[in-house]
């Protein structure tokens, strides 16, 4: 049976996809939404939003290629077990990510916001810094992302923690695992970085008590989901000063309403869940590989343990 992908998320980005298939390897047929054809003829669907009655539509569905990192916005239990579901691993995203989280940790070291808010204000007011290796850095998430977010902040000179749902040995960082183990890990913690996967068991883990177990004054990365965070508890720990800052590339609704309390928060900068982006020839090359290892009976990079959730 031929490879056939369908393709169903954006459509700019689609068209660059079909094209470098057909440069790369014409044997592999991508049609881009709503341009189907059969779809008794598809194999292979590269998608972001839930598909209603998956199977009904694709009925030789073999694979579901999630078109970003993470699949927390797929129903997994909807999705029959014979189809393997796959999440995006691209190297644009692993550098956009890198570079993103580098930007964030030394703005909030070096008291950007202040001094933004300082210049919107008209005030001269310096801030003594702290040295880096005074200043604790935690990356809650140990997946690629995480991983590669910690070697690339490690040059600073931070000390360096991490947490995950599994222990985990890393040189020069000191690692926790667990829920028993999370508060012990974020009252070190003066910037927190969240790269976690969402799942029911995260939903909501940026909370108050997660905010109260931390030093006084810390301050929040969320790149991870906006469902993460309890947006009322972070409003309410930015205004008690319990934390300093907040730099958010996620929110649980986006785009973010423009009235929105966040917006207008000198204490969070947020951005428009730009972190890390996938590249189109990158990913499609990840996305063409996945196909070429499939068809040869080789396990893909990047299969999601639907017991995990990611």
């Amino acid at each position: 049976m031929k490879a056939v992908i369908a393709y169903k998320a954006d459509q700019k980005r689609g068209h660059a996809w079909r094209d470098y298939f057909g440069r790369s390897d014409p044997g592999v047929e991508f049609r881009v939404w709503p341009e189907f054809g059969d779809p008794a003829e598809v194999r292979y669907l590269a998608a972001w939003d839930p598909i209603d009655n998956l199977t009904a539509e694709f009925p030789k569905l073999e694979v579901l290629f999630s078109t970003g990192a993470g699949v927390d916005q797929f129903d997994l239990s909807s999705i029959p077990d014979e189809i393997q579901i796959v999440r995006l691993i691209d190297p644009a995203i692993v550098e956009g990510m890198r570079e993103y989280v580098s930007f964030a940790v030394l703005a909030l070291h070096r008291n950007i916001l202040g001094y933004q808010q300082s210049q919107t204000e008209g005030t001269w007011k310096p801030v003594t810094t702290r040295s880096a290796a005074d200043v604790c850095v935690g990356v809650m998430g140990l997946g690629s992302l995480g991983q590669a977010v910690l070697d690339a902040i490690e040059p600073f000179g931070y000390s360096l923690r991490a947490w995950s749902r599994s222990q985990h040995e890393i040189e020069n960082v000191t690692c926790f695992s667990g829920s028993d183990d999370l508060q012990t890990f974020v009252s070190g913690c003066d910037i927190l970085v969240c790269l976690l996967p969402l799942t029911a068991a995260t939903t909501g883990i940026l909370n108050r008590d997660l905010f109260n177990a931390m030093p006084g004054g810390s301050s929040l990365v969320n790149v991870g989901r906006g469902g993460h965070l309890v947006e009322g508890d972070l409003l309410s720990a930015l205004s008690s000063g319990q934390l300093s800052n907040a730099i958010l590339d996620v929110t649980s609704e986006e785009p973010l309403p423009t009235d929105h309390p966040f917006w207008k928060n000198p204490r969070i900068l947020v951005t428009p869940h730009i972190a890390s982006m996938t590249g189109y020839d990158t990913a499609a090359n990840a996305l063409l590989e996945n196909i070429r290892r499939h068809e040869r009976g080789e396990r893909m990079v990047g299969v999601v343990d639907r017991s995990l959730g990611y």
